[in-house]
C-alpha cells in the first residue's frame, strides 16, 4: 500500500518493494524484516509515531474500543451519539470507514494496517472530524498496528474466549487485551468483569451489578433496551430500540464514553442515544412475525448473550463455526446453544479449506441431547428447515455471519446473505 500525503511527507508505503528515494517506508512490527530492503532501495524509514507527528495528528481525539464482543455496536453508538449532538466524527471498523455519516470505504479488517489507519485519520481531519472512533482487535494490539496513536479514551467491552488459534491460550489473550489498558490514558472499563488488568490511573467504570462511575440502577429489556443511569448525583433515564442484555452494556459504554469525551449534559447524551438504531447484522430483526433475528455471534459467550436475550421465548437456532480458525470453541458453542435453545440446526458458516461436515460434527460432539440437533451442511437448507419447523410464539436466531454477503468455501467467496435467504424463504410460504 502506498499513500500520497502531499506536502513535505509525500509518498509513504508499507511494502519495501514499493519503496524508493521518493517513497518513504513506514516501519511496523509486521514489515520490520524488510527494513534493510527498503533502505537499499533508497527509502527514508519512518515510524508510525513520527509519521503521525509529522502529519499533525496528535491533536485528534481518538477513541479505541476493544473486547471480544460488542466492539462494532459500541463504536457505532459512540459515533451516532456524537453526530446527533452536533459533533463531526469518523468511524473505522468491521463495517467500513465513515466520516460525518458518509460511507467512504466498505468492510475491511477490524483494525486495518497502521498506514491505512493513519490515512483514514488524515482524511477525517480534512473533513473536519473532531473525533476518530475505531475498533481495536487483539491482533492489532499484538502486532502493534496501533503504534504511535495517542488515544483520548480506551474502552473495554468484555473479554471471553476467542482467537485462541492465534494467541495460544486465554491467559495470553487476556494479557494482550490488558496491555492496551496499561498506560495512563483515560480508560473506560466494564466493572462487571474482573478478568481484565488495567492501570487504575484515569480509569472510569461502567456496569450493572458492581459499583461503577456510570451505573445502571434499573433496566428493562421489554420492547428494547431501556434503563436508569446514575453518574455520581446525576440520575437520568435512557431507552433504545436495541435488543438483548448485552446491548445494555454496549449502549451504557457508549453513553459513558461520550460523556467523558464531551462533558455534555448526561440527559442530552441519553436522548441522543435513543436515535441509535443498532448495526446491520447485530440483533437485526429480519421478520417480526414470525420473529427471525440475525446476529454475528460466533463465540460461546456471544451465543449465550444472544440466546439469553430472548429467554422468554422458545428458541430455534441456526449456526455453524468458521473453518481454519480456533477449533477449541466449536464444542463450547454447541453446548452453549444446547443449554438454551429448543432445537439446533448446525450448518456451514465459512468452512474455508475444512470439510464442513467435520466442523459440524465437532460442534455437536459434546451435546448429550442429540434429539435436539439437526446437521444440515447447506446453510440455506438449514434456514429453510428451521423456518418450516417454527411454531407460533417461537423465535428463530440465525447466528455467525451477521451482515456478511458471502460464504468462504474451498477458497471461493460464494454470494450468500442470511437476511436475503430468510426473506426469500418467508415470502415463498
Amino acid at each position: 500500500m502506498t499513500v500520497d500525503f502531499g506536502g513535505d511527507i509525500g509518498l509513504v508505503c508499507d511494502n519495501s518493494k514499493e519503496a524508493d528515494a521518493k517513497t518513504k517506508f513506514l516501519l511496523t512490527r509486521l514489515n520490520a524484516p524488510y527494513e534493510k530492503d527498503a533502505k537499499e532501495r533508497g527509502a527514508e524509514v519512518l515510524s508510525p509515531s513520527r509519521l503521525i507527528e509529522a502529519l499533525n495528528l496528535k491533536e485528534m481525539e481518538v477513541v479505541g474500543v476493544t473486547g471480544t464482543n460488542g466492539k462494532t455496536t459500541t463504536t457505532a453508538a459512540i459515533y451516532s451519539i456524537l453526530l446527533d449532538l452536533g459533533y463531526k466524527a469518523a468511524l473505522q471498523g468491521t463495517r467500513g470507514f465513515y466520516i460525518n455519516d458518509e460511507k467512504l470505504e466498505e468492510k475491511s479488517l477490524t483494525t486495518p494496517t497502521s498506514l491505512a489507519t493513519i490515512a483514514h485519520m488524515v482524511e477525517a481531519r480534512k473533513r473536519g472530524a473532531e473525533f476518530f472512533i475505531m475498533e481495536v482487535s487483539s491482533h492489532a494490539i499484538d502486532q502493534n498496528r496501533i503504534d504511535g496513536i495517542d488515544f483520548s479514551l480506551k474502552v473495554h467491552t468484555n473479554l471471553t474466549s476467542d482467537h485462541l488459534d492465534y494467541h495460544g491460550s486465554l491467559e495470553c489473550y487476556r494479557a494482550v487485551k490488558s496491555s492496551f489498558f496499561s498506560d495512563d490514558a483515560r480508560k473506560l472499563v466494564n466493572r462487571d468483569e474482573d478478568i481484565l488488568k488495567f492501570n487504575p490511573k484515569n480509569a472510569f467504570g461502567y456496569g450493572i451489578e458492581n459499583p461503577a462511575t456510570y451505573k445502571v440502577m434499573a433496566y428493562t429489556l421489554a420492547g428494547g433496551v431501556s434503563g436508569v443511569l446514575k453518574h455520581f448525583e446525576t440520575v437520568v433515564p435512557f431507552e433504545t430500540s436495541l435488543h438483548g442484555f448485552f446491548n445494555l452494556y454496549n449502549i451504557t459504554a457508549a453513553i459513558a464514553a461520550v460523556h467523558i469525551l464531551t462533558e455534555e449534559d448526561l440527559g442530552d447524551i441519553c436522548e441522543a442515544a435513543e436515535e441509535f438504531g443498532g448495526v446491520a447484522g447485530r440483533m437485526e430483526v429480519v421478520s417480526e412475525n414470525p420473529l427471525v433475528i440475525v446476529d454475528f455471534a460466533h463465540t460461546e459467550d456471544g451465543m449465550k448473550q444472544v440466546l439469553d436475550s430472548l429467554k422468554e421465548k422458545e428458541i430455534r437456532v441456526v449456526f455453524g463455526a468458521g473453518g481454519d480458525r480456533d477449533r477449541t470453541k466449536r464444542a463450547k458453542m454447541g453446548l452453549a446453544a444446547a443449554a438454551i435453545a429448543k432445537r439446533l440446526y448446525i450448518t456451514s458458516d465459512n468452512p474455508r479449506s475444512e470439510d464442513p461436515l467435520a466442523i459440524i460434527d465437532e460442534i455437536a460432539s459434546e451435546i448429550k441431547e442429540t434429539q435436539k440437533v439437526e446437521k444440515i451442511v447447506d446453510r440455506r437448507e438449514a434456514i429453510a428447515k428451521a423456518i418450516g419447523d417454527l411454531q407460533p410464539e417461537e423465535a428463530l436466531l440465525v447466528l455467525g455471519k451477521g451482515d456478511e454477503t458471502y460464504q468462504e468455501i474451498g477458497g471461493e467467496k460464494i454470494p450468500f446473505d442470511d437476511r436475503e435467504a430468510i426473506r426469500e424463504l418467508l415470502s415463498s410460504i
